[in-house]
């Protein structure tokens, strides 16, 4: 399968572009799998207790802070729902459900799952250790104009901010 990214003529369209890519190369590589092995004892209407774990996860990927913003962000992508082979997405209500319902061996279960995805997407283990590993820390803020989306007015410990850029 190969991944083509281009501007279409469609009505319909996602946000999450390289979401979608990454799916797509998960789907093909089917690295989530392991979540649809948790067993969970629940009906499966439309979703099965598995895909609504995979949901769970493009939520928290896709930058949603709480769970209920899943329907207002993560709902409406039909685009984005297609890549799993879904019409749509899940109600976050029923995801809450699921996640409500595991019992704490099932979340044992999840978490060598879990496990199992990082070991095999990580790239950790081909690190050669015997070279640093750099990691930036760098905290420090970044002025902006007062037009940049979401942007906010904000406190420079010991700087002084010109009048223009807040």
């Amino acid at each position: 399968m190969s991944i083509e990214i281009g501007l279409t003529d469609e009505t319909t369209n996602t946000q999450y572009a390289p979401l979608a890519v990454l799916c797509a190369h998960y789907q093909t590589k089917q690295l989530l799998d392991p979540l649809r092995q948790v067993q969970i004892p629940m009906k499966t209407r439309i979703f099965s207790p598995g895909d609504k774990l995979i949901q769970v996860l493009l939520s928290i990927l896709a930058g949603c802070g709480p769970l209920y913003e899943f329907n207002e962000r993560m709902k409406p992508e039909t685009g984005l729902a297609s890549i799993w082979d879904l019409a749509t997405f899940s109600d976050q209500s029923n995801l809450s459900r699921t996640l409500d319902v595991l019992s704490l061996k099932q979340i044992d279960v999840l978490r060598e799952k879990t496990d199992a995805i990082k070991r095999k997407i990580s790239q950790i283990p081909s690190h050669d250790w015997r070279r640093f590993l750099w990691l930036d820390f760098d905290l420090s803020g970044l002025p902006c104009s007062k037009r940049a989306e979401a942007s906010q007015k904000g406190y420079f410990s010991g700087k002084k901010t010109q009048l223009d850029v807040n």
